[in-house]
Parts: structure tokens; sequence; C-alpha cells
């Protein structure tokens, strides 16, 4: 079990925060608003601090922010998640409105939303997970069969530690290799909410089927 701090208290921080402390990790949710720290640990017991003090915390960092926020925080935070895995569940969604059901992203093809923040903290040893799914499916999900959470980052041993944590929350974890894979993985976000958008529908997710 793990000290895990969890950088985000919107619906992703809170649910994998009450998840991974179900499952027995100790938990920190950051916030740098006491407002939302106060209510959420009032409600689940969950410890809470500030951004600094959840990745000081930490064996295993959470970014939950979004975004558009991430390289603001992650660059606040370098210095505190070196040498630390870091789950990046950000996604480089901008702020307009989808076109035809397709969300549009603030990055392009060539370059993914993850290698920006790993050169803003090149000691921190991040690992792409948790994108491309709603939060109301990230922990225990039933689908009949385990979903795929496709996974990238440059560190193995980081990637082993998010392998570990997707397979005790209900996931097949598939590494896809280093960190600009996730140009690659980032979009899966823009597919997996088109049939939201268009039929709304959310409670699906991805599978890789394959003969070895």
């Amino acid at each position: 079990m793990k000290k895990i701090g969890i950088i985000g208290s919107g619906e992703v921080g809170k649910t994998l925060a009450k998840g991974l402390s179900k499952l027995g990790h100790l938990v920190m949710l950051g916030s740098e608003d006491k407002v939302k720290r106060d209510n959420f640990k009032n409600e689940t017991s969950i410890m809470t601090g500030t951004f600094s003090e959840t990745a000081t915390f930490a064996e295993i960092v959470i970014l939950a922010v979004k975004g558009s926020s991430a390289e603001t925080v992650i660059t606040s935070l370098a210095g505190r998640i070196a040498g630390k895995t870091v789950i990046d569940t950000t996604n480089p969604i901008a702020d307009k409105p989808p076109v035809n059901g397709v969300l549009q992203f603030f990055t392009s093809l060539d370059e993914s939303l993850m290698e920006r923040l790993q050169r803003l903290a090149p000691e921190a040893h991040l690992v792409k997970a948790y994108n491309c799914v709603g939060s109301a499916f990230m922990i225990g999900p039933d689908f009949g069969q385990k979903p795929t959470m496709f996974i990238c980052g440059n560190n193995d041993s980081a990637k082993k530690n998010v392998a570990a944590i997707l397979e005790m929350t209900g996931w097949e974890a598939l590494d896809m290799g280093n960190v600009e894979a996730a140009r690659a993985i980032e979009p899966l976000c823009m597919l997996w909410c088109i049939r939201g958008f268009r039929e709304n529908k959310w409670a699906h997710a991805f599978k890789l089927l394959r003969k070895e």
C-alpha cells in the first residue's frame, strides 16, 4: 500500500481519493481552496492539504487538474515531485465547445500535453493513465471484462507502480512505450466523449483485443 497524493479536488480527484482509500492506500487530497479541503475531509475522513503539502506527503502523486492549468501546477511542484511516480490524468481540452461531438485540444498530434509536463518537471516520472474514461468508471469498472487502460512514460519502474494501481482498481494496464505515445493516448478522450455528446451515453470504455 502506498501514500498517494492527489493534486486536484474535482470529480476525478475525489473519485480516485475515495476509491484508493477504500483499497487501503493512505490518501491525501490536495486543493488550494480551504473550504473545499475542509468539506471533503468532513465528508470522508480522508486527509487533505494544499498542493505543496500533498505532493510532499506522497510516494505516488496523481495529477488531476484541468489540462489548461496543468502546466502552471506542475511547474510549481517540480521540486517536490522529483524522483516520484506521477500519474498524469490530464487532457489538453481547449476552452471551446465540441464540434459535432468532437472535443477541441490546445495541442497538436506532434506534441502531447504530457510531453510538455515532463519537460517542466524533468526529474519526475510521469505516467499517463485514467485519461480516457469518465470518473464514474475509474474505480471498479463493470463491463463484464476488464477494460484496457493505455499507459506511457519514460520510467519503467514508475509504469510498474501505475500498472499495479490500475490492476487494483479493475483495469488491464497496457504499456504503450515512452512519453511520445501520449500523442495517441490523449486523443482517446476525444473518442470516448463523442458517444456521450452525440447519444448522451457515457457508460463505455476501451478494450484492446489481440492475438498473441
